[in-house]
Order: C-alpha cells, then structure tokens, then sequence
C-alpha cells in the first residue's frame, strides 16, 4: 500500500452519495415529512422501494408490499409517497450539476451517486468533501456523504463508513483514518457489503473462509482470480489501494435500450395496445434522440400477469428496421408488428420494447433515397421539447395522440406534485 507522502501525491477518488435519496427528494419539499418514517413505492405502488432511517428503524424492508404496510400506516405514523420520477430526475441532474463544478473529472455513476477525480493535501480533501456536502445540502436541499480514497472501491466503503458513523460528520478520507481503525471497521461489514459483491457470490466466499471485508483484504489476488475472476481479483486489489477501475466520463455507451411498463388496469385488446405501444414507440424515440442514438433492431413483447390465475400468454416480435433509426414513426409502426399476436380478452398486465443494435446517429449517413424526412425535419425531438414543456400527454402522433385518463397507466395515487417540472404543480410561497 502506497505511503501517506507518496499517497497525497496521488489522484484521488471522490464518492459522493445521496442519503435515502428518493425520501430525501421529497422531504426537500415537504419539511413535514423530516422526522416522521417515510416510504416512497415501486411502479403502480406495490412495494416499498426507499425506506427513510425512520422507516428503517421500524423494521420495514425493501420489497416489502403496500397492502401489508397500509393497515399500519396510522399507528405507525407511517407516510407513503408513489414514485415521482420526473422530481427525482430533476433534483439528480441539478446535484450533477453543481458537483460538477468541483472538478473537471465527473463520472455519473446513477441516478443519485457519481465519482469526481480531485487531487490535494489531505487537509485540502477534506475540506473539499465538506464544501461539497455542504453545497448540495443548502443548494438543493437533499443530504449527501463523501468518501474519498485512492480507488472507486475504497471511495465508495468510505462513503459507507461515512454515512453510518456519526464521527466522520459525512464526510471521510482514507489516508485521515488510522489504519488500526480501518481494520477494525473492515472486519464489522461482511464482504457483500463490498461494491460489486452479491448474494450467491458471498456464500461461494464464505465456503473458502472469507467473511468480512478485512478477509477479503487479505485474501491471495491470484488465488482469487483462479477460483473466481479477474473481476473480483481487481476489487481485491482496489481494496489494498491499487486502482484498477478507471474513471469513464460517459456512461451512455449502451448495448440496448429497454421501454417497458407494467399496468395498473390489464389491456385486454388489440386496440387497447394499439394505444400503448404507439406511446412507448414515440417515448423510445425521445430517449434515443436525447442520447445521440439510432437503433437497427426493435423486440416488442406483451405479457400476461404470472400471478394471476387465468390463461399465460407472452408474444413477441423482432423487427429489423430498414435502416438505423430514431423516428418515433418508424419505431411505431414496427411496434405494431405485435398486434397481429394480440388475443382480445386475454389480460395483459405489462408490454414493452427492446432496442438493440444502437448506434451514434449519423455515424454513417445514408444514401439520399435512403433519407427519412421525420428524421431529417426533428419530428421525434420537437415531440419530446413539446412535451416536456407542457407535459405527457400534450401532443402525440396518431394513436398516442393526446388522452386523458387512461386506465391503463402506471398508478400513482400518493404521488407528490413535481414541483421543479409543471408549471401549475409549482411549491408556494406565503409571505407571513
């Protein structure tokens, strides 16, 4: 392991996390909710996705379906909130966005954590770490914790040390914490605790005597990369402070891009999915153009609920574009390909598309009898500023044409207003 002289030396790593971040949205607009257990629900409010440390303490889990928690909900004190992803998306691009301006070096690791490279004297780091938590909190309103070290392993078990020991105030820097005391905190977490570390990959861990974090510290890399991967050996190694994952400035280099929802009311006809996977078509296309994207290939499957004790039924068709494409035109007739499989009557509770075969747009531009003129004229990107300035809904083409009420869509019967991204859901003011 590098010395602490040489170590100051070094780039370091910066991992900066939102603390319960979905709960953590919400309460940035509702101060009543600080305090007070806190719940925010998967798709169609079925299960508790985030729990607040109040939630936490009152032994709810993750997964842990609504219709078990409500009769409680009252003698608990209990508040549950439906997912709002337009909220959420906004409050992380805004905490993106002004970590970015701590360092040049921002990779975006999800929706509520990202790593920044930074460099410095340890006092110089912390003092950073701090500006950044601080920054977050008073700008936009939801907590974070940092952890810096000289690798994104050790970044992130910092962070982890950091958010659930009072001691380090939020923030932690390895090189600061003395090494008698990094044994002792590595060997109270068990190894899955470890990014990159799962269930059935602990209990093969644990077969060779490895428990703790500590353990696999010590563990031979080489021997972990024979009987395991190359993969693993290089967490080893980032846990001694050997940097093997490099910082990626994109994340967006993908291999397939997924649309797919579940129903809150079953589809239960050819027209009805007529409707559906004409919106899924015109919003595939929105999120292919905002990421410089054109796909050659598109699946589109429906599907019937496995829980439900009726007649199974899970068509699928895949279609092979006749050139790589964004149109939300051409995305949708080639979704309709599926109707044909579509037995009226049957409940569908979920339908979705698949694109595949991604590749940068205009990276190879098509001869001039080739040409899609949607394509040429932004049909698909002037749809989705149309929306998102006036809200789904607003505008679509032919049979995602502009509804009201569709029974169909994702239910979200708790959801708080989206304050930063409708206008007419805006927070008040009251001046006293």
């Amino acid at each position: 392991m590098p010395k602490p002289a040489l170590m100051r030396r070094m780039p370091q790593i910066a991992h900066v996390d939102v603390n319960c971040f979905y709960a953590s949205a919400e309460r940035a607009f509702d101060p009543s909710l600080e305090g007070r257990p806190l719940v925010v629900l998967s798709n169609n409010d079925g299960c508790a996705v985030t729990r607040s440390p109040e939630a936490k303490a009152l032994g709810i889990a993750t997964g842990d379906p609504w219709f078990k928690l409500a009769p409680r909900a009252r003698e608990w004190g209990l508040v549950a909130k439906s997912s709002n992803y337009e909220l959420y998306g906004d409050i992380s691009s805004r905490v993106m966005e002004l970590l970015g301006r701590y360092s040049a070096w921002l990779e975006v690791y999800s929706i509520d954590e990202a790593f920044l490279g930074v460099k410095g004297g340890p006092g110089e780091l912390l003092a950073l770490g701090r500006r950044m938590k601080e920054a977050v909190r008073r700008n936009v309103g939801v907590p974070v914790c940092v952890g810096i070290a000289p690798t994104k392993t050790l970044a992130k078990l910092c962070n982890k040390w950091a958010k659930n020991n009072p001691v380090f105030g939020g923030v932690c820097l390895w090189e600061l914490v003395p090494a008698d005391v990094r044994e002792a905190l590595m060997a109270r977490l068990p190894a899955d605790e470890v990014w990159g570390i799962a269930g059935r990959l602990m209990k093969r861990l644990n077969a060779l005597g490895i428990f703790t974090v500590l353990d696999l510290v010590r563990a031979d890399p080489v021997a972990i990369r024979d009987k395991f991967s190359v993969v693993l050996m290089r967490t080893v190694l980032e846990l001694r402070g050997t940097p093997c994952i490099p910082m990626e400035e994109e994340r967006i280099g993908r291999d397939q891009l997924i649309f797919s929802r579940s129903f809150a009311t079953p589809v239960t006809t050819a027209g009805g999915l007529r409707e559906v996977l004409s919106i899924y078509g015109q919003q595939a296309s929105a999120r292919l153009s905002k990421h410089g994207l054109q796909a050659k290939v598109l699946t589109v499957f429906a599907a019937t609920s496995p829980f439900r004790d009726h007649e199974q039924h899970h068509p699928s068709v895949c279609v092979s574009l006749p050139m790589p494409t964004a149109d939300p035109l051409l995305l949708t007739k080639a979704a309709h390909a599926l109707l044909p499989s579509i037995r009226d009557g049957l409940k569908y509770a979920k339908a979705g598309l698949m694109l595949t075969d991604l590749r940068p747009t205009a990276n190879q531009p098509p001869l001039e009898i080739f040409e899609n003129r949607h394509e040429e004229r932004g049909i698909g990107p002037l749809l989705e500023e149309v929306s998102l300035r006036f809200g789904r809904g607003s505008i679509g083409l032919g049979h995602a044409g502009i509804r009201s009420g569709l029974d169909w869509t994702m239910k979200r019967e708790m959801r708080s207003p989206r304050y930063t991204t409708h206008w007419d859901e805006l927070p008040l003011v009251k001046a006293a």
